[in-house]
């Protein structure tokens, strides 16, 4: 059916590119590019299967981009590379003529700060040029933003409350490790907090509001208000919420080393020199971190994510969970990587597969709950990420 270009080899562009390449019916040609070509090589060849091919690329070298996408001819770039890189890609599609998707928002590279501003700043272009550019489609922002817009179409006349909630209960033997790209989560989690509430933003210091929250299979975990980026698209699109939060789980012995990096000045964007050379802090240590694509072997336990909503429908006021677990020993054992990689590469692979069934494709710039939701929850079901739903319960919110 298609030909796409993935950009980014690490533990997410290994699912998505798996995934894809288990369905030859809508993915005929699948070409993974990196940085480093070798990576891209060693997914291939794990992967096996001859509709995959790889290249090197330099996604911050827009000329580059350019040049791969003009041979390759895909009708499709999907970016899995570093949100810093997200406009790079933008324009390379934009100059190329070609669709766009990713899985997180741009971020400067100077400033800890993440907005949809720069990316909806596309609009006119893309429309202008005839193509589609998706963004968000991971699972939090994406599958989360995609059951929100499910529980707007088929359980409520008003959303008024929606919490997500996202708990990794997973245990996987280090002393410190994160999940994704340790530069960008340690940005992300350490960022003062951010919420919605009666019209406006409330701004909250680093981990100040947190509690206990009972995830299903897993019992309490205690979960930090902090401000992630759907939160922004989503009261933009659903304009009833009176309040929107985030919520993710940390253990302490994780929040102990995050305050311990922070205070001796390694979660630094800020270049210094050491010995004639000009280091940023958060690169060197990202440098020595594990890296979470090796994570997955001995990776147990399940994530849990979700969304919790409280609105009215038919005049009544009701309440609405929805949320997939993932197994990280599921995933690793399907795709070699570990579960939150799982959880963020299948909703890519499906927002392609629903872009070349023509299903979400229209001319401009789009966050995945301005599409329709129905065809996308279906294949989340087949493609191993089941969701699950609880009618009028206790929110704990």
């Amino acid at each position: 059916m298609g030909k796409v270009l993935v950009i980014g080899a690490g533990g997410v562009g290994t699912v998505v590119v798996h995934k894809m390449a288990s369905l030859p019916q809508v993915f005929t040609e699948i070409m993974l590019a990196s940085r480093t070509k070798s990576k891209c090589d060693a997914i291939a060849e794990k992967i096996g299967k001859k509709q995959v091919t790889t290249a090197q690329v330099d996604a911050d070298n827009v000329p580059q981009l350019v040049k791969l996408i003009k041979s390759f001819k895909p009708e499709l770039v999907v970016n899995v590379a570093l949100p810093y890189q997200d406009l790079h890609i933008m324009d390379a599609c934009l100059e190329t003529g070609v669709a766009y998707l990713d899985t997180a928002n741009y971020e400067p590279l100077e400033e800890a700060k993440y907005a949809y501003s720069w990316q909806w700043a596309y609009i006119d272009k893309y429309k202008k040029a005839g193509i589609t550019a998706i963004l968000g489609c991971g699972f939090d922002p994406g599958v989360t933003s995609i059951y929100t817009a499910y529980a707007a179409k088929h359980h409520f006349d008003e959303m008024q409350y929606l919490d997500i909630v996202d708990c990794n209960a997973g245990d996987h033997g280090k002393a410190f490790a994160t999940n994704f790209n340790p530069e960008i989560n340690i940005r992300e989690v350490t960022q003062k907090g951010k919420y919605w509430e009666n019209g406006k933003w409330v701004m909250t210091n680093p981990h100040e509001i947190h509690k206990p929250l009972n995830y299903p299979e897993i019992g309490p975990k205690e979960s930090y208000l902090i401000y992630h980026e759907e939160l922004e698209s989503l009261v933009k699109n659903y304009p009833t919420l009176k309040r929107a939060r985030f919520w993710m789980t940390f253990g302490q012995e994780y929040l102990t080393h995050l305050r311990v990096i922070q205070n001796i000045g390694m979660a630094g964007i800020e270049p210094i020199k050491y010995e004639g050379h000009k280091i940023v802090p958060i690169q060197f240590l990202k440098a020595v971190l594990p890296d979470p694509g090796e994570l997955g072997e001995n990776y147990t336990g399940f994530t849990s994510i979700g969304c919790r909503i409280k609105g009215i429908k038919n005049g009544k006021e009701t309440t609405y969970y929805v949320y997939n677990n993932c197994s990280h020993q599921a995933a690793y054992a399907e795709t070699g990587a570990q579960g939150v990689s799982y959880t963020t590469g299948v909703p890519a692979a499906i927002g392609a597969m629903m872009y070349l069934k023509g299903i979400w494709k229209k001319p401009g710039v789009f966050n995945v709950e301005e599409f329709d939701p129905d065809p996308f929850m279906a294949e989340l079901n087949k493609l191993g990420l089941p969701w699950h739903e609880l009618h009028n319960v206790d929110l704990e919110l």
